[in-house]
């Protein structure tokens, strides 16, 4: 920290750990996060010219005091005011226990999947109500009521026992498949928060979650063209590929897998990592790939990792073997029709996949892929006409 600027990542780095301090000591939550967000506001006015010596005893003497005065004029709760002192630093230990109950608490059952997302963000990540509006495209009064219910829906849940890890993890792998928009990059948020999480917790599926994140985000710039439209995995120029990201994602997953405890993330990683360790897509090992869609399917038994796979058996052993594996499944699945015209096509069926690809197209949840498929079909059509 130096007397000229404030770096905000840090400060947001100290979030977790501040609001789990403030609760801990029996601030309710929706106050606490208040008081916690004027202390931010307090340090990129005062840091500059004046830095601490330790920015997190700073942050959270501040928001305490300013949590009291919130309190202090509610006759109901004027006890807490002398229930501890005026300078809490947690120690080291305390701190990683209350961060993991922070996360925990933010992705409480109680909350819906949209309203844990939201909370996490404001409350760990640090967005302001306007920024996480901005990213899920709706009103910030929108954003800041269900921000709200949320608080108010936790704030009386005692931090006693421990949460479920896995919701926890669900809700940033929601955060991550938002990825960018706005002025937000919920992806490298995603990213950030996971790191910080792994930093908490001794689980493998942390880490796997983790390098998860980083292969998919490593393959990010070659994911779209310059007019917005999307490039199929196998037309990716794999030199936009940030092979330091993927190097680091790679170490962490086979840290994670030599400990023998696999999980869901762990295994879409290492399929991830097989993706990324082809330098074509002529190079991809699909029969690996399948394989790991096996301990998917067993950990998961999801509708939608057996689509998946089924796209992954057309690749290993022939599009009719794909088919088959297809035709096992309901037909209603996301992406299932879309998934069939592919696997027609490769077949050599033309007609049929031209048919699906419309089909599909009209079931696309949003423009760019809607637009991808519209041109598959259009460019299926002009090879029959010839």
């Amino acid at each position: 920290m130096t007397a000229s600027t404030v770096d905000e990542s840090q400060l947001r780095d100290l979030i977790p750990s501040v609001l789990a301090a403030l609760v801990h000591r029996g601030a309710d939550f929706a106050t606490a996060e208040d008081a916690v967000q004027e202390a931010l506001i307090r340090a990129v006015e005062t840091w500059p010219s004046q830095p601490p010596n330790d920015p997190k005893g700073w942050l959270i003497t501040t928001a305490w005091r300013r949590f009291l005065d919130l309190t202090r004029s509610e006759s109901a709760r004027r006890r807490r005011e002398v229930q501890v002192s005026e300078e809490p630093v947690p120690g080291p230990s305390a701190e990683a226990d209350e961060t993991l109950q922070l996360y925990f608490l933010c992705a409480h059952p109680s909350l819906t999947p949209a309203s844990a997302v939201a909370l996490t963000l404001r409350a760990v990540g640090g967005l302001t109500t306007r920024q996480i509006a901005q990213a899920y495209l709706v009103p910030e009064a929108t954003m800041a009521q269900r921000i709200s219910r949320a608080k108010r829906t936790v704030s009386n849940v005692r931090l006693d026992r421990p949460g479920d890890l896995h919701t926890v993890l669900r809700v940033l792998y929601l955060v991550f498949n938002e990825g960018y928009s706005g002025d937000v990059d919920l992806a490298a948020e995603a990213i950030r928060l996971a790191r910080q999480l792994t930093a908490t917790t001794n689980d493998p599926e942390v880490a796997g979650l983790l390098a998860l994140f980083l292969l998919h985000d490593a393959r990010r710039a070659a994911r779209t063209r310059a007019d917005g439209s999307l490039v199929p995995l196998s037309e990716q120029d794999r030199t936009l590929w940030r092979r330091d990201q993927i190097a680091e994602g790679v170490a962490i997953l086979q840290a994670a897998l030599a400990r023998d405890r696999l999980g869901e993330y762990q295994a879409q990683a290492a399929i991830a990592a097989l993706h990324a360790d082809a330098q074509t897509a002529d190079e991809t090992d699909w029969v690996q790939i399948v394989e790991w869609y096996d301990e998917l399917v067993r950990l998961t038994d999801s509708p939608i990792v057996r689509l998946n796979r089924a796209v992954a058996v057309g690749e290993a052993d022939g599009p009719h073997a794909g088919l088959a594996a297809l035709a096992e499944l309901d037909p209603a699945l996301p992406r299932y029709t879309a998934s069939a015209a592919y696997l027609h096509e490769q077949a050599g069926d033309l007609a049929t996949a031209v048919r699906l690809y419309v089909d599909a197209a009209a079931q696309a949840q949003n423009v760019a892929e809607r637009n991808h498929l519209t041109l598959r079909a259009a460019a299926l059509r002009s090879r029959l006409s010839k």
